[in-house]
């Protein structure tokens, strides 16, 4: 059995918001593809919403329904990032043990 610390964590939660890993050796097979690619489009987004942010809250005329929808998409935003970030220095680890 492999090791947890030797799983990929995936872009996406399971079911009840759990994490969902990948065992495989195989960094180009298709289920590695896919999780590099969604977590391509979850930075992308995150990036886009940082701009959002900073015209949002320059606006003036932005309400708080506007404020409380932002902080709702950012705090998803960060959360995908947190876990591609955490997934990345995971595989980091993998490949160079001496790392911390």
């Amino acid at each position: 059995m492999t090791a947890p610390n030797e799983l990929r964590l995936l872009p996406w939660s399971g079911p009840e918001g759990k994490p969902c890993y990948l065992n495989t050796d195989d960094k180009r097979g298709y289920m590695s593809r896919l999780a590099d690619n969604i977590e391509a489009v979850q930075l992308g987004t995150a990036a886009e919403l940082l701009e959002l942010a900073s015209d949002t809250l320059d606006d003036q005329d932005a309400g708080p329904e506007d404020l409380r929808r932002l902080a709702k998409e950012l705090t998803g935003a960060l959360r995908d990032v947190l876990r591609v970030a955490t997934s990345r220095g995971h595989l980091l680890a993998m490949s160079d043990p001496q790392l911390p």
